[in-house]
């Protein structure tokens, strides 16, 4: 506990509590609040077109024949099932494209753990738009406080998703605040979330990954409804004996939770993602993309290829062969030389199963070394280029670093979300998601928003 005695950590999940449910929508800075929004306009997104996935169509299928109260709409399809399921398969299918929202504070997917389960909850509610914005914003900062707590361990050495686990406790707080729970109830239901957290980095490349954060928005929603109606837990499930850190991470800082975030607000570290992968590859396919803009570089011309990374990417993506394109978003070699080749890793047509054998793009992935190291930050890469001229040409780039122009940022989204979303809803009705998401904190019900994202 790094020398932290037990006395010091007592109260710490009250704290957090404390912290998130007094959040209001008048204390947040606008700028924060544009933030919130690209969040949801990023989550929808990708969850209207993650809704076409096979994953979507057997969740749906399996819950569907459950059956119980059409409370809740299913994006991208016309089916509503009852808060819990919908909560469920929004979040399955928001991370099912691996293109949604990161945070490193995490580490991991911080939209896709909270707002199936918040806009779910919001629609049986008739809840206005900015309630649901200040409780995403709670239950964000909250999540993101958890995961600096256990961080580096739980994620880089034990294994767990933290999508999965810590975004539990972000969709129990998002939803225990727009319930109005008190103090109690809201620590109540960390303590739920917490009891059922569970998710394994080994999954990844399959389809229990998007399962995870299907999980982590029911975990968090059915906490906070259990708490609503008097069920009980521990409320110190952060910090207690055989608790959330001692047995989730060989590290506990309860102090990092405690502090206050660079730039005051976690959300503006929020990184969104525009190439469709594992986000640790964005580093490695941005430098080879720069190598090939500024150096002509061509498959044809590339004799060796060498790529030094954070020793956790080896963890994280390292499919060597990867065989569908499921398994293609989790390879560095294969993603590396689709940058070099120019292959628009941006699209989703992209990762079929076709591009794992094309021949250039295979010959250039079996040309890839790597250098793992441990003094270099998670999201950094460096490429080198032996070329057959002998030329060595180098490139280097950080996919750690949030914007800095929030308006531009603004403007990418709304391009990544028109190329998502039209294929599925249609130009008009995506156009006037796009306008309804960007005044959503003025909205009286946040209802009109789920209708346009049914299909």
């Amino acid at each position: 506990m790094n020398g932290m005695t037990d006395l010091a950590t007592q109260g710490l999940t009250r704290a957090l509590t404390e912290h998130a449910r007094a959040m209001t929508y008048a204390e947040i800075p606008s700028d924060v609040r544009v933030w919130a929004r690209q969040c949801v306009l990023d989550y929808l997104a990708c969850t209207l077109a993650g809704s076409q996935d096979d994953l979507s169509a057997i969740l749906l299928a399996e819950l569907a024949e459950q059956g119980g109260t059409k409370a809740a709409t299913i994006v991208g399809h016309g089916a509503r099932l009852p808060v819990t399921s919908a909560a469920l398969v929004n979040g399955a299918s928001s991370h099912a494209l691996d293109f949604d929202d990161v945070n490193l504070a995490m580490p991991g997917h911080p939209s896709v753990a909270i707002l199936p389960a918040l806009l779910a909850l919001a629609e049986e509610r008739g809840s206005s738009g900015a309630d649901v914005l200040t409780a995403f914003v709670a239950g964000y900062e909250l999540q993101c406080r958890v995961g600096r707590m256990i961080a580096p361990g739980h994620y880089d050495v034990l294994g767990f998703h933290s999508t999965a686990t810590v975004g539990s406790f972000g969709s129990a707080a998002a939803c225990a605040h727009l319930l109005g729970l008190d103090a109690q109830h809201f620590a109540t239901a960390l303590g739920i979330a917490g009891t059922q957290a569970a998710g394994l980095k080994s999954m990844f490349g399959t389809m229990c990954k998007p399962l995870h954060a299907g999980k982590a928005a029911y975990h968090g929603l059915m906490a906070a409804k259990l708490a609503s109606r008097g069920f009980t837990s521990r409320m110190d499930v952060l910090e207690c004996a055989q608790g959330f850190a001692r047995t989730h991470s060989p590290d506990f800082h309860p102090e990092r939770a405690l502090e206050t975030p660079r730039g005051d607000w976690y959300i503006r570290s929020n990184l969104f993602k525009y190439h469709a992968a594992c986000y640790m590859t964005h580093a490695p396919i941005e430098a080879a993309r720069q190598l090939r803009a500024q150096h002509g570089v061509t498959p044809d011309r590339v004799e060796r290829i060498r790529l030094r990374l954070d020793e956790a990417s080896d963890r994280i993506c390292n499919i060597p062969r990867p065989r569908t394109g499921l398994e293609a978003k989790f390879s560095l070699r294969l993603t590396t030389a689709m940058g070099l080749a120019g292959i628009d890793t941006g699209r989703l047509s992209t990762y079929a199963e076709e591009i794992t054998s094309n021949p250039v793009l295979v010959g250039l992935r079996d040309k890839v070394e790597f250098e793992f190291r441990r003094d270099m930050p998670s999201t950094l890469a460096e490429l080198e280029l032996l070329l057959t001229d002998g030329t060595r040409v180098t490139a280097r780039h950080d996919s750690g670093v949030p914007a800095t122009d929030v308006a531009a940022q603004g403007k990418r989204l709304e391009e990544k979300f028109t190329s998502l979303v039209e294929p599925v809803l249609g130009a008009d009705r995506c156009q006037e998601l796009i306008t309804q998401i960007d005044r959503v904190d003025r909205l009286p019900d946040v209802r009109d928003i789920m209708r346009l994202s049914a299909a």
